[in-house]
């Protein structure tokens, strides 16, 4: 008798001891994943955090990318730049022959008018980024809607 009665306190204990695990696991989830979730809101406010997947598109010669002539025109000055932009999806346009899409000539129109527009100073390393919010800026106002979820600089040579 004395043997069923430990038995039975010290299963109840370990059920105890289990189902406040339990309960405290769950409710730590709930409040991190609550957390994270309101963090990733407060991050993505001026952006879309979930966009259709985009297709990328390289601009200028498939090996050379854009070469620019820059600052002017008797500075001597001269850009070579890789560019790749991610785009939002397009119905496609039946175009015939190697004629790009008027969609690509405005996009290339738009890239190489901000680059031929910016001075010296603002292709220095700190500035890259600002440089590609620009680009992506003036492409979206250009084409009269936001198409452009980012913009990618694969190579950057200014001589």
């Amino acid at each position: 008798m004395a043997e069923e009665k430990k038995k039975t306190p010290v299963m109840l204990i370990v059920g105890i001891l289990v189902f406040g695990l339990l309960l405290a696991g769950g409710i730590s989830y709930f409040i991190a994943t609550k957390i994270v979730m309101s963090n990733s809101v407060k991050e993505g406010e001026g952006k879309s955090a979930h966009h259709e997947p985009g297709v990328f598109m390289k601009l200028g010669d498939a090996k050379e990318g854009l070469i620019l002539n820059i600052g002017g025109v008797n500075s001597g000055r001269f850009l070579k730049i890789g560019l790749i932009l991610e785009v939002k999806p397009e119905k496609t346009e039946a175009t015939e022959g190697k004629m790009p899409s008027p969609s690509e000539v405005k996009i290339l129109d738009a890239v190489v008018r901000t680059l031929r527009s910016q001075k010296i100073e603002d292709f220095e390393p700190q500035k890259q980024e600002q440089l590609k919010e620009l680009i992506k800026n003036e492409v979206n106002k250009s084409l009269g809607e936001d198409r452009v979820y980012e913009v990618y600089i694969t190579n950057f040579v200014l001589q």
